[in-house]
């Protein structure tokens, strides 16, 4: 058994997998647990100890513990005497990637606290770029501007917000539809800002222009590569308003974004396949 732990900047993801070639078969994860912790040794024992305790896993049989993320380089041994070897995180990412998506030669946009997109294929995982827009831009707005700092609050507060109260529509502009652009589409993010406003409008107004700006960037990392699909990741890859903003560039650009299962676990999922080497 290989465990791949995810140790990120707010919170730590871990899973249990079995390799092809152990089990007999393909590889598959077996368990998935999360916590939060300050620090980088807290996070990853804290998760290893929670996968073992919460699924009742015998330690004798974990072969190898991998380990990624930006808590990754503050651990420098094994953990509890079992062999610990550090994966990249952009390498991660792209091996649970086409895992979990089972594609190959795929663009993947991974949205955690802030956004990666990469260009993944077997042999050959190239980090294009992203942005530091990401779930840590609407948490820190979120304090800022409505005094907030759970993100579950947020995102409750932003669905029943209204963003004709906070953004510049063409609508507010332009009386007819310019280029591809309907007089939905956004002119400005936060351009309008009326007084009549409320913290939900702001809410919704954050999480659109997140979503928005991740959404464009995938756009042209995809067109670059000449595809129509983005693999999403990460754990923004859940959200439902985020989604339907992404829908909305989708009839916009004719760009598919796909959602895998379990897609939060990407990274620690591809740093415990990346024991098993291979194409990997």
């Amino acid at each position: 058994m290989i465990i791949g732990i995810d140790i990120g900047s707010t919170t730590t993801k871990a899973v249990s997998l079995e390799l092809a070639g152990t089990s007999g078969g393909q590889s598959r994860v077996t368990h998935m647990v999360k916590t939060k912790a300050a620090d980088a040794v807290t996070s990853a024992t804290g998760a290893f100890g929670k996968m073992i305790i919460e699924n009742k896993i015998n330690i004798q049989d974990i072969t190898r513990i991998m380990i990624t993320g930006v808590g990754a380089s503050k651990l420098n041994s094994d953990i509890f005497g079992i062999p610990t070897s550090k994966v990249d995180e952009i390498r991660s990412i792209g091996i649970g990637g086409m895992f979990l998506a089972d594609r190959e030669n795929i663009i993947i946009t991974n949205i955690g606290t802030g956004t990666a997109i990469i260009d993944a294929a077997p042999g050959r995982i190239v980090h294009i770029g992203g942005s530091g827009v990401g779930g840590g831009t609407i948490l820190g707005l979120g304090k800022r501007l409505l005094g907030m700092s759970d993100f579950n609050e947020i995102m409750e507060l932003a669905g029943r917000g209204n963003l004709k109260q906070v953004d510049l529509l063409l609508d507010d502009i332009m009386e007819t539809d310019i280029s591809f652009l309907n007089r939905e589409s956004t002119a400005s993010n936060f351009g309008k800002m009326l007084d009549t406003a409320k913290n939900e409008d702001i809410a919704l107004g954050v999480v659109n222009m997140v979503y928005q700006v991740i959404g464009m960037l995938s756009v042209f990392a995809a067109k670059s590569k000449d595809t129509g699909l983005v693999i999403v990741t990460g754990s923004g890859s859940n959200n439902p308003i985020g989604k339907n903003v992404l829908e909305v560039i989708t009839g916009l650009y004719a760009i598919q974004f796909e959602y895998p299962p379990d897609a939060e676990y990407t990274t620690a999922i591809g740093a415990g396949l990346a024991a098993g080497g291979g194409l990997w």
